[in-house]
């Protein structure tokens, strides 16, 4: 068994479909509300936010979260 139950929910989804699905599903402007961060913020796009989330594992997560709160419904 693996230690974080999180993960399996997001197992085999990229971070880039996280961001694309995110995006075409509730926007730019809503991901910026619940995670203020500038990739988001300022002239965003996948591939900004992409390099900006694998450095930063605070943000990733809060990424990841939304992602979950979103596909659950």
């Amino acid at each position: 068994m693996s230690d974080t139950p999180k993960r399996p929910a997001l197992e085999g989804i990229t971070l880039e479909m996280i961001v694309t699905r995110l995006s075409e599903s509730i926007g730019w402007e809503e991901m910026a509300l619940a995670v203020p961060v500038r990739c988001f913020t300022h002239d965003p796009s996948v591939k900004s936010s992409l390099k900006f989330l694998r450095r930063t594992p605070w943000a990733r997560q809060k990424v990841e979260q939304l992602y979950l709160e979103v596909t659950r419904g």
